[in-house]
């Protein structure tokens, strides 16, 4: 991670463009030249948590950076005017092919995101979901693949983002 605060990598007012943009405080700068104020703030991403009848939780791996290779959840971030639940629903779909019925929401955790080397604060935002029809299943958009494993094959270190791992920690702990 970087030792540098990410408001550092802002030098321009995004409202007016003057240079004349300063440090507020820790979580925002100001502009000298207009008032305005920016507020560095995360991002809001989805993870879906999808069981089976037989219990076993669906897995994907990614096929793109980061972490490129390892498990993960299917999930993403949510878009503007799109509210979390629908974020998940169309994350879902689009990474699986399959159609989420219905969604409970679990539980958030802060992560960072490390997107063409910039660092993304996000917090995710995991939902349980109920898919009745696992026909479609088929991997899409940055999955290589998508499987089903059961909960005690399970390894937190085979996912490669922290908030997956922590997530997946947290699922096996307090258990479905």
């Amino acid at each position: 991670m970087t030792t540098t605060h990410p408001l550092e990598l802002f030098r321009f007012c995004p409202k007016c463009g003057s240079a004349n943009f300063i440090e507020n405080n820790e979580k925002s700068k100001k502009c000298r030249d207009c008032g305005f104020v920016y507020y560095f703030n995360s991002s809001a991403a989805v993870v879906a948590v999808i069981e089976n009848d037989e219990g076993r939780i669906l897995v994907s791996r990614r096929a793109k950076a980061p972490a490129q290779g390892a498990l993960d959840l299917p999930g993403g971030f949510v878009d503007m005017y799109e509210t979390a639940e629908e974020a998940a629903k169309r994350e879902v779909l689009e990474e699986t092919c399959l159609h989420v019925n219905n969604l409970r929401y679990l539980f958030s955790l802060p992560n960072i995101y490390v997107y063409s080397d910039f660092e993304v604060h996000t917090v995710d935002m995991f939902f349980l979901c109920n898919v009745s029809d696992f026909r479609a299943l088929k991997a899409q958009d940055d999955v290589a693949e998508v499987f089903f494993m059961d909960k005690n094959q399970l390894n937190p270190e085979d996912f490669g983002l922290a908030s997956i791992r922590k997530g997946i920690k947290n699922l096996l702990k307090h258990s479905l």
